[in-house]
């Protein structure tokens, strides 16, 4: 109950944040942002064409007259119809998140798994050789372009340059065989961009916390090895492990699948953000920094609860 609370009082708290990011967004996107009306009425208007557009677009409406209209879109989620397409925004949204979750969480999870399992496996052996095995490995994956990389994984696995098991563009899931036949290059090129980074980070709070007193105290007390490194030292590693994982998750879900579903031709969210952006789809912006502002908030709630259930010392008031 407490822990409900507490998430409810956090959503709360996350308002103002929401309204400094809607005001910025408004002044950037909406207020300063492209003028449709040479698009909508072609070149050479008369002045009464321009006025008549201008008040059908709210082009001659005060500042925040305006605002509090892009405040009630956001609030009831209604952003109207696509320019670009003509369908309804939330339409959109409900057809193609559901599609980058399926496509962004099997990358993401596999992901952090190995990174951690990596993380430990150098942290036990620092200064070993296996140690700078894993950690020169890493500094390689970071420096490769994730588009490198994407590219790299269609000619092996995609092209009939190379092993030709997948496909290379496309999206048609309609049960688990079809969805692992679509999903495991995507997945792959994901795992490998975020080991790296990952593994680096993970190795570097272990090892910091295996120099700490209560590990060798343990050590002392002749705990075994994995009982100190899952116990003592993962377990009391958690707080960054979570805070990195958490927080990554509404960057994640956009910008990860926007390269993966334009070189792959998947129909999510990705997809659709880049063509609004290049093509200057307001709506669709609009609901996508909207969605992406909401789900910071709420990730962050859930990341302060967690903290609670890894360390009980942690209050929540």
């Amino acid at each position: 109950m407490d822990s409900l609370k507490y998430s409810l009082r956090k959503l709360l708290y996350g308002f103002p944040l929401l309204f400094g990011v809607t005001l910025i967004s408004f002044v950037l996107m909406v207020y300063f942002g492209p003028d449709k009306t040479y698009d909508l009425l072609g070149r050479n208007p008369t002045a009464a064409q321009i006025a008549a557009i201008h008040h059908q677009l709210g082009y001659d409406q005060p500042f925040w007259e305006r605002y509090i209209h892009y405040l009630h879109q956001m609030i009831t989620f209604n952003f109207g119809y696509s320019d670009s397409s003509g369908e309804k925004v939330t339409a959109m949204l409900s057809r193609t998140i559901p599609i980058s979750v399926e496509l962004i969480m099997p990358g993401f999870i596999l992901g952090n798994v190995v990174s951690l399992a990596l993380g430990l496996l150098a942290a036990n052996n620092r200064g070993k050789w296996l140690d700078k095995l894993v950690m020169s490995s890493s500094v390689v994956g970071m420096s490769i372009s994730y588009i490198i990389i994407i590219i790299a994984m269609q000619l092996i696995f995609c092209s009939s340059y190379g092993l030709n098991w997948f496909p290379v563009y496309g999206w048609e899931v309609h049960s688990l065989p079809s969805y692992l036949y679509y999903v495991t290059v995507p997945t792959l090129c994901s795992v490998f961009v975020s080991v790296g980074y990952s593994t680096r980070f993970y190795r570097a709070i272990l090892v910091e916390e295996m120099s700490k007193d209560h590990v060798r105290t343990a050590r002392a007390f002749g705990h075994s090895p994995l009982r100190i490194l899952i116990k003592h030292v993962l377990k009391n590693a958690l707080i960054p492990i979570i805070t990195t994982i958490v927080f990554s998750i509404p960057f994640m879900l956009v910008g990860g699948a926007l390269l993966l579903e334009t070189f792959f031709g998947i129909p999510g969210v990705g997809l659709i953000s880049y063509n609004a952006i290049t093509t200057g789809d307001l709506p669709v912006v609009k609901a996508i920094l909207t969605l992406t502002t909401l789900l910071f908030i709420v990730v962050v709630s859930i990341a302060d609860v967690l903290y609670k259930l890894v360390d009980p010392r942690i209050s929540l008031k």
